[in-house]
């Protein structure tokens, strides 16, 4: 089933999970679409499709605002939101999905910029669902990117997915350290792990200090040092997050090196990356800083960033336990 709405508050009665998906026609959005359905089936949810149109709104007493224009362009946009939907139904990688063609869709044309409407529907999402083109870190920041703005500003955890990043029977893969960040990317990374009867692959990275000195005696830990005491620490970690316990299989895994890189590294064949960001700014300079966001520039699989909870943020609860790197 598939309606149009208006402008306005999401909402929902059916009280099933409700996913959340940007598309504007292009190959990325195409593969947000298509993620986003095949992942409805995984959680029994309802997905809401969100497209937007911008107007120019020039104002004066010789050229009132033409609302036949405005419907003109709605109406146009709509059309096409419902043929771009049907194609990617139609596509083997959804169409291969048992269920995924009857996941029930909702289609909402509003006016605006994608990224804030976007933001502002997460607020009674359970899930965000957009594409990147996958440029460069330094230019999708200057140009706004979506996808970056989405990852720090959506009130509910953030999927980025880029063309050709196609579904696998890989592990999920999360980067945790010791904060309110990397215990919620954890949290959130070990109940998708479930959801797909994957192992949870826990990876902690250390990065060597730098030393004055050449002297072996000045040079600190060893990396097999460095990597032995991150794998203690990331066992720490899923003990006191998951339980002595956890009903998912769980690998801790360490690598020296950058935090973005050794992600990158250890994503390979992933069906998932999960990061946590600290990062709500909008200065792009502090954006572009982010292990979190460097990582969603460069992650060969769909990456997943989530947010420690934020007293007095609209929609669903979020977990008290909570990712990484910021």
């Amino acid at each position: 089933m598939t309606d149009v709405s208006a402008q306005g508050p999401p909402s929902d009665a059916s009280g099933r999970p409700r996913l959340v998906v940007g598309i504007d026609g292009s190959e990325h959005s195409r593969s947000a679409l298509a993620w986003a359905l095949a992942e409805a089936t995984r959680r029994s949810a309802t997905v809401d499709v969100v497209t937007t149109f911008q107007v120019d709104f020039y104002w004066s007493e010789a050229y009132p605002l033409d609302a036949e224009r405005i419907d003109s362009v709605r109406a146009e946009t709509e059309a096409r939101s419902r043929a771009f939907l049907d194609e990617v139904r139609a596509a083997p990688e959804v169409a291969g999905v048992p269920g995924a063609t009857d996941v029930p869709v909702t289609v909402h044309v509003l006016d605006g910029a994608p990224a804030e409407q976007l933001v502002h529907r997460s607020a009674a999402a359970d899930l965000l669902v957009v594409g990147s083109r996958g440029r460069g870190a330094v230019r999708s920041t200057v140009l706004g990117s979506v996808a970056l703005h989405c990852s720090v500003h959506a009130h509910c955890p953030v999927v980025v997915v880029r063309p050709g990043q196609r579904a696998v029977d890989g592990p999920v893969v999360v980067g945790v350290d010791d904060s309110p960040a990397g215990r919620t990317a954890l949290h959130h990374a070990a109940g998708e792990a479930r959801r797909r009867d994957r192992r949870l692959d826990v990876v902690v990275a250390r990065v060597p200090a730098d030393t004055w000195s050449e002297l072996s005696a000045m040079s600190g830990p060893s990396a097999e040092e460095l990597c032995a005491d991150a794998v203690r620490s990331g066992q720490r970690l899923v003990d006191e997050v998951l339980g002595g316990a956890p009903d998912v299989d769980v690998r801790v895994v360490a690598d020296v090196g950058p935090a973005d890189r050794v992600l990158v590294q250890q994503a390979e064949g992933a069906s998932l990356l999960v990061v946590g960001s600290r990062s709500r700014s909008r200065l792009a300079g502090m954006v572009l800083g982010s292990v979190a966001l460097r990582t969603v520039v460069h992650a060969p699989c769909p990456i997943m960033v989530v947010h420690p909870p934020r007293t007095g943020t609209p929609g669903r609860p979020a977990v008290a336990a909570a990712a990484p790197q910021g």
